[in-house]
């Protein structure tokens, strides 16, 4: 066995940070944060940033020049995990966008698989295709249509099978009977893509539903008679994603948003798609073509579709832009998304006596680097 101590700079165990600390790992292991170095421990001294636990993202479309919906096999997220683990994600839950059912079952049958086999997959995410069609962002009308009894059986099912099923929905678009059901069979269920009013999002979250998805966007709005699922959202205490990329959500709103919500329900995510991880110009969801630009991805009509973004980056616009501690927006990357999760194991913490994944945060909060523990 062999006890490494890592120092030179700060650690944050996912909801705290250590100034200074010393990290000791021991095959995987926490061993320890504090100091002073232990006799007979190896050293590794590092020239700051911060050590933290590997980020956890929810939304994850694609990465590394694939996308999710292009070809659902495990090989894809083989890839799509690689290229995130490069950027400091080491768990994270593929995204199917709005796509045919059997394009849903085919996703289903290959995180199943790779939830044993692939380094950081840990279950799956459904966006859609239970979504408003005044809501639907980028994803296909064409494909967008009602949660049946069929899905209902696939999904249910397949909560089973997963260790972590999230599924996006709009909550005018299901049932609270349908959303007890599947929340009672493991599901995590989020409202996006939605245009409800607070009455039927706050009926929604009663049903059990207890998470939102990507904040602000693709959702009906805070009015101040009619509040919408920005209202229900923030009136509530589920979790909520928020894309942070400088282009989706305007600072000010953030910040409205952190003082409505407890801390720790705010969470970030990618919404990465194929370009994550590459230097890819342009690339297609559902015969449709995405350009990259200015760290915008667009369709040809100026649509938003996902984000060129990675979570060192976010973490960055939060501190840089948005102006809250570091501390707090790397828990925004880490515990805060891995509370969410039905099963979590050690994602999002650092945990004496607890196995673990360690990424180095650089200093410019622009990039991070797993360990190899």
């Amino acid at each position: 066995m062999t006890l490494t101590a890592y120092t030179g700079c700060d650690v944050h165990d996912g909801t705290r940070l250590h100034p200074g600390a010393v990290l000791l790992l021991e095959d995987g292991i926490c061993a320890g944060i504090g100091g002073p170095v232990p006799e007979g421990a190896t050293v590794v001294a590092l020239t700051g940033g911060t050590l933290c636990p590997g980020f956890v993202d929810l939304q994850v479309n694609g990465g590394g020049g694939v996308m999710f919906n292009d070809a659902a096999s495990v090989e894809t997220l083989r890839t799509m995990a690689a290229a995130h683990r490069g950027m400091g994600t080491t768990a994270l839950l593929p995204t199917l966008i709005t796509d045919q059912r059997e394009v849903s079952h085919a996703a289903i049958v290959a995180a199943v698989a790779a939830a044993d086999t692939v380094p950081g997959i840990i279950g799956l995410h459904l966006e859609g295709p239970h979504l408003s069609l005044a809501r639907k962002g980028a994803h296909d009308p064409a494909l967008i249509r009602p949660l049946d009894d069929d899905d209902m059986v696939m999904l249910c099912a397949s909560a089973a099978k997963l260790p972590n099923l999230m599924l996006t929905v709009a909550a005018e678009t299901v049932t609270t009977a349908q959303i007890a059901q599947l929340t009672a069979a493991g599901v995590i269920v989020s409202l996006g893509h939605s245009d409800a009013d607070y009455d039927t999002c706050q009926a929604a979250f009663a049903a059990g539903a207890r998470c939102t998805t990507h904040l602000f966007n693709a959702m009906s709005g805070l009015g101040h008679r009619e509040p919408g699922l920005v209202g229900a959202t923030l009136d509530g205490s589920g979790a909520t994603g928020l894309i942070v990329d400088g282009v989706h959500v305007h600072p000010a709103a953030i910040r409205a948003a952190l003082r409505a919500k407890a801390t720790g329900t705010v969470f970030l995510v990618s919404d990465a798609m194929a370009p994550a991880g590459t230097d890819l110009d342009r690339f297609n969801l559902n015969g449709r073509e995405i350009h990259r630009h200015d760290g915008r991805l667009t369709l040809a009509d100026g649509t938003l579709a996902g984000a060129d973004l990675s979570l060192p980056q976010a973490i960055e616009i939060m501190v840089n832009r948005v102006r809250i501690t570091l501390e707090r927006a790397i828990s925004m990357a880490t515990a805060a998304p891995a509370s969410v999760l039905r099963q979590a194991g050690s994602a999002g913490h650092l945990r004496v006596g607890a196995s673990c994944e360690v990424v180095h945060l650089a200093a410019d909060l622009t990039q991070a680097h797993s360990l190899v523990t």
